[in-house]
């Protein structure tokens, strides 16, 4: 069976590494993948958010089925048009992809359904958005409408903070068109849980829990990154929590968006806050989250592409979806600078046994060798009985990797040891 898999990132090649234990045998393209992907699928020079030449190249390759997993091409319609032409997609169209594509959107649709999040007021004038900031209570969550490759959230801990962050999203354009309008909300406090959801707009099955480390610098320091590690389970994602976002959150999502006229289909991404009034969404993505997809496919006990099918004919009720009792930790390492500016361009040592346990993002390959070519390069990934053990094997296969300029955390999944002492 011919496969393609759009998209370029770790992520990706954490979908493509999954696909690949399945039971059919599969030829897998990735477009436009990256030279550490291309160890695992043959990979295609096409950019994600070119739709025609996506289709194009399906068309004339006799693509069967089409993974189509980064935020932007589903936004753009990816799956609208590939389905358009007869080849059945995993994604959503883009007018669900909007629960994503727009934050504003989003935020009306908790308001209107009665689903649990921040407080929170929209703005499409800086002058008012000023206005609100001289007003509102402080500190406050900041967040530009469009997408933003998850750096378009700002938390202002003062007036000033929050004067600025309309500056730079609304006025200084810094994430373009995806700044002309602004969310203001209400800064909610506790642990974060990310939970990623098959769903086909009937049923849905929410995968493991992850927790994310958004943070470049240990202790949570320093500026958001698009997520430099994470574990799985998240501690803080207990049972009965698990319980009430099934109840308050996750099904009457479905619905909502299916009453929109929305109707869901792919895996859907819930970014949630535990606070002391019970969970609160603080984002949906449209998409696999990334770096949690390098957690999570790693303990999904069920084949990948048969779900992924089963979601496409909205027969997701009649598929198992196995989930392991073990934990994973995932790495990233990063080149130094990043998410600033970073130097590229440098030959990656990576042993042959530890390949296996890569996920590569900013990657190139030249002559056969491996070099680096973006901020977040690769991420290291392992399962274990427990959070501690996967945590410790990880940071052994950090251990053999080199590269110039790297850099890395040195605490990834230290904030969940501590709340499973407690």
């Amino acid at each position: 069976m011919k496969i393609a898999v759009v998209g370029s990132g770790g992520r990706e090649h954490a979908i493509i590494k999954k696909l690949r234990e399945s039971k059919e045998e599969l030829s897998i393209y990735a477009i436009p993948g990256n030279g550490g992907i291309a160890l695992d699928a043959e990979c295609v020079d096409i950019n994600a958010k070119d739709i025609d030449k996506i289709v194009e190249f399906c068309l004339d390759k006799k693509i069967e089925y089409v993974v189509v997993a980064p935020d932007d091409p589903l936004v753009l319609g990816c799956v609208d048009a590939l389905e358009k032409v007869g080849i059945p997609c995993f994604g959503p169209r883009a007018n669900a992809a909007i629960i994503e594509g727009s934050k504003v959107f989003s935020k009306n649709l908790m308001k209107k359904y009665h689903i649990p999040t921040a407080e929170y007021e929209t703005f499409s004038n800086p002058e008012d958005a000023f206005a609100y900031i001289e007003k509102c209570n402080i500190p406050i969550v900041i967040k530009a409408d469009g997408l933003a490759l998850g750096k378009g959230v700002i938390i202002a801990m003062t007036r000033e903070e929050a004067r600025d962050a309309i500056v730079t999203i609304m006025e200084d354009k810094k994430f373009g068109a995806s700044g002309d309008n602004v969310v203001i909300e209400e800064y909610l406090e506790g642990p974060e849980v990310s939970v990623l959801a098959f769903t086909d707009g009937k049923t849905i099955k929410p995968m493991i829990s992850s927790m994310d480390h958004k943070r470049i610098y240990d202790h949570d320091e320093g500026l958001n990154t698009g997520g430099m590690g994470t574990i799985a389970p998240n501690p803080y994602y207990t049972d009965s929590i698990a319980d009430e976002c099934m109840k308050k959150i996750f099904i009457p999502t479905i619905e909502a968006m299916n009453k929109e006229g929305r109707t869901f289909k792919g895996c859907l991404y819930f970014g949630l806050m535990i606070t002391k009034d019970g969970p609160k969404v603080i984002e949906y993505n449209c998409r696999f989250g990334d770096p949690e997809t390098q957690v999570v496919l790693p303990l999904l006990d069920s084949d990948l592409l048969t779900i992924m099918q089963a979601v496409t004919n909205e027969k997701l009720a009649d598929c198992e979806v196995k989930l392991s009792n073990k934990s994973a930790c995932c790495v990233i390492m990063a080149s130094d600078g990043y998410p600033l500016s970073y130097e590229k361009g440098f030959e990656i040592d990576i042993p042959a046994e530890t390949l296996p346990y890569v996920y590569s993002a900013g990657i190139k390959m030249n002559d056969g060798k491996l070099y680096t070519n973006g901020g977040r390069v690769l991420g290291v990934s392992s399962t274990g009985n427990s959070i501690k053990d996967a945590i410790k094997q990880s940071y052994e296969l950090v251990d053999t990797i080199y590269f110039k300029n790297m850099y890395y955390r040195h605490d990834i999944g230290s904030r969940a040891l501590k709340a499973l002492e407690n």
